[in-house]
């Protein structure tokens, strides 16, 4: 896997093998520090990470902390690689702290995620936590999904493959990176096979617990079903704010899951149909989805790998028709999810696994109903240095620094180009506002 370039000695080609594999294979799993970051881990006196913005402002989350009615809700969706209940708690006291947020719950609520449409499978773990500033009463609830039991006992198949039977035969370099592809990049193609409704089924009820219930509410524990949106929960819909964070394949799965719930609402009783559920009773309320139409929804992913994981897919049903859909006055005006779905991806260019989203790709690639559009931001999360004569990033770092590095926790927090963005922001990352 080395590059030609690289033929400088027999350290320089395995360095640069072994980058690519870390890389290629570590999907959204950390790889243990060993004699890689021995030979590349180098203080730097001066930080000279870049950080550049280009698209529309937007003003983050915190602003909208301020309204006097109405809660800010947040749903996390993780990306590749086995994740358990609590893998954001690092990442949420973070952004927390940016926003003033000082106070938690004291437990967070668990549910565990079930739906009449796959019964007796398990859809994985919704935790909530709420977060609060004692002082002023501001107030979020963060919901974190993890979806992995869905595929963690498919990846059962592959436990022979690093069992003692057969592990024992591979140097034990290999045997750990071998652990570790197993786990990180079975995720993907499970998602592009039988499993992919299974996710979007734990994404859907995870939306749905997120407009349902006040945290007062909401089951502390165990296994529930969110059914229906009944116009009782309208009112709270109109002043609640509703934000996505995503890494990786997170960002697909919630892509994914907005557009098939843009495509679920005009025949909700035909979806039920055509899956033999016809007995099922779920429903979503009218007042609910007009609730819905003003809304202008960010989706913050960290990671963004919507363009390779469009590859080798069909577009939505709805594409190319923004002006119908998203513009007052529009054929189908009426008809639209939301107002807006603000997507603010992020990128490091020495992340393999990561990409910009190009011009065209919206209009093209994102259903037209979720009025989608786009803002780019390519960010070095891991250092670059000199080693060997040339410059390196830790790829692996490349990947999984996002939730940690305080630019990507602020402009999550406080956004780019308005009055509220973090003097840290202003001061790292260069601006450039498009205009149409």
């Amino acid at each position: 896997m080395a590059s030609r370039a690289y033929y400088f000695a027999k350290k320089i080609i395995w360095l640069s093998s072994f980058l690519l594999i870390t890389t290629v294979l570590a999907g959204c799993v950390s790889v243990s520090k060993g004699v890689t970051l021995a030979l590349l881990e180098k203080s730097e006196e001066v930080d000279t990470r870049r950080c550049e913005v280009w698209g529309k402002p937007f003003e983050g989350i915190e602003p909208r902390l301020a309204k006097e009615k109405g809660k800010t809700r947040i749903l996390m969706v993780h990306g590749v690689g086995d994740h358990i209940p609590g893998y954001a708690t690092q990442f949420q006291a973070k952004l927390a702290k940016e926003m003033g947020l000082n106070a938690r719950s004291a437990s967070p609520k668990n549910i565990e995620l079930e739906t009449p449409l796959f019964p007796d499978k398990e859809l994985g773990n919704l935790r909530i936590s709420r977060l609060a500033n004692r002082e002023n009463g501001k107030e979020v609830l963060f919901y974190e999904l993890t979806w992995s039991p869905i595929t963690r006992k498919e990846k059962e198949l592959l436990a022979y493959d690093i069992s003692g039977e057969y592990d024992y035969r591979r140097a034990a370099f290999n045997a750990m990176l071998k652990k570790f592809s197993n786990d990180a990049m079975s995720d993907p193609l499970m998602y592009a096979g039988t499993n992919r409704e299974l996710i979007q089924a734990a994404f859907g009820q995870s939306f749905c617990w997120m407009l349902k219930e006040d945290w007062d509410d909401l089951p502390a524990s165990g296994g529930h079903a969110c059914l229906e949106l009944t116009d009782a929960a309208a009112d709270r819909v109109i002043h609640d704010d509703h934000i996505f964070i995503s890494h990786s394949l997170g960002s697909r799965i919630t892509t994914d899951g907005l557009q098939r719930i843009a495509g679920i609402l005009p025949r909700q009783e035909q979806f039920l149909l055509e899956r033999g559920a016809k007995n099922v009773k779920m429903s979503i309320s009218p007042k609910i989805i007009e609730a819905f139409r003003p809304k202008r929804i960010p989706i913050f992913m960290m990671s963004n790998q919507l363009p390779m994981l469009q590859l080798g897919r069909e577009p939505p049903e709805v594409v190319g028709q923004e002006a119908d859909y998203c513009r007052p006055g529009g054929q189908y005006y009426n008809q639209r999810m939301v107002s807006e779905t603000s997507i603010i991806a992020f990128s490091d260019p020495n992340d393999l696994l990561s990409f910009g989203i190009p011009p065209g790709f919206r209009e093209q690639f994102l259903d037209s109903r979720v009025c989608a559009d786009v803002t780019n931001i390519s960010i070095n999360v891991a250092p670059i240095i000199e080693a060997f004569g040339m410059t390196v990033a830790r790829p692996g770092s490349a990947h999984i620094g996002y939730d940690k590095d305080e630019r990507v926790v602020a402009l999550i927090a406080k956004g780019i180009g308005t009055p509220h963005t973090s003097p840290l922001v202003m001061e790292r990352c260069e601006y450039t506002p498009t205009i149409e």
